[in-house]
């Protein structure tokens, strides 16, 4: 088959002729029929600090986030069969740790992630444990069938524990408006938040976060030391009941905290390239405020919250246009260029070979 293959420890990849993956007896194969870029496949492409340290096997078929069809299943499976259309869960789990025997399979202690420590999607085949296959309405567009992923931290994100309050008529800030940043603030509104706040500098995606249903967004270069009180002016001076950091810049991981009401809940989506510092009394302590680290999805109720908010033909809508390209998967060299000159927000490899 061909594949989209990390040749080497350095920037970039290649298209390569590469064996066709077999499945094993709990694992089924799946012709990929679209595929999304996300954050850590431009870390592994232009292999910068965290990507040198984080992926130990090369060369690798890289990507993750996918949606294909099951062309064979193995021995022991059970509930998927061939011609299932399928999304990847792509946290693979041992199943066997505390974590995973306490309901919090997610952060499993051995976790294996798909384009990352094993081979990914970005090829004709890839194959995916029976565990990790999420069947999908045939009907579902590929290319949004793929972001359910990201979409998935959206909403955990959002809604991360199961008695967790809901979000109808609470103030919500998202920071940073990057895919995740938009799926979330699409969620916020349809789970009906009163008020929903981002911060976002590039300009497409500032135009795209309003699209999604942002009543302000504003640029935190631009507002500097006004935008705190701005924020606070939109939510009758308490602040934000929820605050999302995904942007994984210092000045995004402060604002959180800066603008959130007492009492009030932060996620922290965003990966910070370098150590940051918090002042824990006032940002914390006082404001007895509820911290939530967001790594992945929780599996797999997060994917049931996914499927029933993808029902509503509104909310597939929005999700649908923060997709501003479709390239083919072996022009991956071309939508890498497309992401880093900002002029797009999230791309969609097609399985065009």
């Amino acid at each position: 088959m061909q594949a989209v293959v990390k040749t080497h420890r350095g920037p970039g990849g290649e298209v390569r002729t590469v064996p066709d993956p077999t499945p094993a007896e709990d694992e089924v194969l799946v012709r990929v029929r679209a595929s999304s870029i996300c954050g850590t496949d431009v870390h592994i492409w232009k292999w910068n600090e965290w990507a040198q340290e984080r992926v130990r096997t090369v060369p690798m078929i890289f990507g993750h986030e996918v949606s294909g069809e099951v062309v064979r299943v193995g021995a022991r499976v059970r509930s998927l069969t061939v011609g299932d259309h399928v999304s990847a869960e792509t946290h693979i789990v041992d199943g066997t740790c505390y974590q995973c025997r306490t309901g919090k399979m997610h952060i499993c202690a051995n976790v294996q992630v798909l384009g990352v420590d094993r081979d990914g999607v970005f090829a004709e085949f890839a194959v995916l444990p029976e565990l990790n296959a999420w069947k999908n309405d045939p009907s579902l567009d590929p290319a949004i069938a793929s972001v359910q992923e990201p979409l998935g931290n959206a909403v955990h994100s959002l809604l991360p524990e199961d008695n967790i309050e809901d979000l109808a008529g609470k103030s919500v800030l998202i920071a940073g408006a990057g895919p995740i940043g938009l799926l979330a603030i699409a969620v916020a509104r349809t789970l009906g938040a009163e008020t929903v706040v981002a911060t976002e500098v590039n300009r497409v995606r500032a135009d795209l976060a309003r699209k999604m249903g942002a009543d302000r967004v504003f640029n935190p270069v631009e507002e500097g030391d006004r935008l705190v009180p701005a924020i606070r002016e939109m939510t009758y001076g308490r602040g934000v009941d929820v605050a999302c950091e995904m942007s994984g810049h210092p000045s995004g991981f402060q604002l959180v905290f800066d603008a959130l009401t007492p009492g009030g809940r932060v996620s922290l989506l965003g990966l910070l390239d370098r150590p940051t510092t918090l002042d824990v009394d006032a940002s914390l302590i006082f404001k007895a405020a509820r911290v939530h680290g967001i790594f992945g999805r929780r599996m797999f109720a997060t994917w049931y919250q996914v499927k029933g908010l993808l029902a509503l033909p509104a909310f597939r809508e929005k999700v649908g246009q923060i997709i501003t390209h479709r390239v083919p998967i072996p022009e991956l060299a071309r939508a890498m260029d497309l992401i880093d000159s900002t002029q797009a927000a999230k791309v969609s490899l097609e399985a065009r070979w």
